[in-house]
């Protein structure tokens, strides 16, 4: 894969410990049974079933979790396959397997799902029990079962989804639908022309994760640089320091202003502050930038935002984003989730500070994107 390919593919995440792991394969002429549904510790939309179950109908199993971008931006596509197909023979079953500790949680999980607008079954994988029967490695992934319960099709990432409702409709053929209206998919969303470089100090800026685990990780298997560019974060883990911004930011990493402690998952403010004085920054090529983060145990936090130095104005406003009386841009993180941040016309370079006075405010990674406004959801 070529680099400007790899800058508009979709971001898979990648767990290094499934490094040696061959998911499962629907290739013609090597057809899998599908693996069954294991350790699955909560149902949302459903009452407990198992694939087997479904035999006779076309299954499309779909790894996903709620705060993955990747993930997020194909539940259109889903639901308009579930509105178009259900009552033709498809079942949609959404395996939840969390990337985020708090993800497990079930009320979390059924926010979500309800927030996205999401009605076919979901089972939650906490235990990632069917993500290793299926040998998945992937967020999000999609495997299409036949009717006889074998893999016929599988897709890793975003896009495919032309193809992949084609091949829905082939397997649904089989079972002796006939369809009546024509194929008529959803657009797919189109990349903003800037994103097409080589060079990487401009390219797409990667998923970024700011708890140990994921940078320590990277130090460890050498496979990429880690995510956080302060080397007093490498001292050790759960450790409350202070950190210095060295400035002269780069693409592709996190910078810490003041104290702040490393958590295997994250990064959390570490005290109370009056002036906004720690922050988090970064440079990063996108046209929109998103955070995962969490509140702090007493509450909701407020974190301030800019963009390039200043309060972001409506035209680069995240829908998250909103403004007080002094014109300051801010975010109120009143749950464990995916904030949208920046949503900006054209892709380009920016830097990015998040900031906030309370203590126990938590990042745990940033995602980005490189669609055109009009193909952005």
């Amino acid at each position: 894969m070529t680099r400007s390919d790899t800058a508009v593919t979709a971001q898979i995440e990648v767990d290094e410990a499934e490094e040696e792991a061959k998911p499962a394969t629907g290739q013609a002429g090597n057809e899998q049974l599908v693996p069954e549904l294991r350790d699955v510790s909560g149902w949302v939309n459903t009452e407990p079933f198992t694939l087997e179950s479904l035999r006779g109908q076309v299954v499309l199993v779909d790894f996903w979790t709620y705060t993955c971008i990747n993930c997020i931006r194909t539940l259109p596509y889903l639901k308009d396959w579930h509105d178009k197909y259900a009552d033709q023979g498809l079942a949609i079953v959404g395996v939840h397997t969390p990337e985020f500790d708090f993800e497990k949680d079930h009320e979390n999980v059924k926010t979500a799902v309800k927030e996205y607008g999401l009605t076919y079954r979901i089972a939650q994988d906490n235990d990632y029990g069917t993500w290793n029967a299926f040998k998945n490695r992937y967020w999000p992934a999609k495997y299409l079962v036949d009717k006889d319960g074998y893999i016929r099709y599988t897709h890793f990432g975003e896009g495919a989804y032309e193809e992949t409702e084609q091949k829905i409709r082939e397997l649904l053929a089989e079972t002796g639908t006939s369809f009546s209206a024509e194929f008529e998919p959803l657009a797919a969303r189109e990349y903003d022309p800037g994103v097409y470089t080589d060079d990487p100090a401009t390219s797409l800026t990667r998923e970024l994760y700011a708890g140990y685990e994921r940078n320590y990780g990277a130090l460890q298997f050498r496979a990429a640089p880690p995510y956080i560019r302060n080397e007093e974060y490498y001292s050790g883990p759960d450790r409350e320091l202070q950190y210095k911004d060295p400035g002269a930011h780069e693409n592709h990493f996190i910078y810490l202003q003041g104290l702040w402690r490393n958590n295997p998952e994250s990064i959390v403010h570490a005290r109370a502050t009056q002036a906004y004085e720690d922050y988090i920054a970064l440079k990063f090529y996108a046209t929109s930038a998103n955070a995962v983060m969490s509140q702090p145990a007493e509450g909701p936090a407020t974190v301030r935002v800019t963009l390039d130095g200043m309060p972001l104005t409506e035209s680069q406003a995240g829908q998250d984003i909103r403004w007080d009386e002094a014109g300051n841009s801010y975010i109120v993180v009143d749950t464990s989730r995916m904030y949208y941040v920046v949503d900006i016309p054209e892709f380009g370079g920016h830097e990015l500070t998040l900031s906030s006075n309370e203590e126990g405010f938590e990042l745990f990674a940033f995602t980005f994107g490189a669609f055109t406004r009009a193909g952005e959801s």
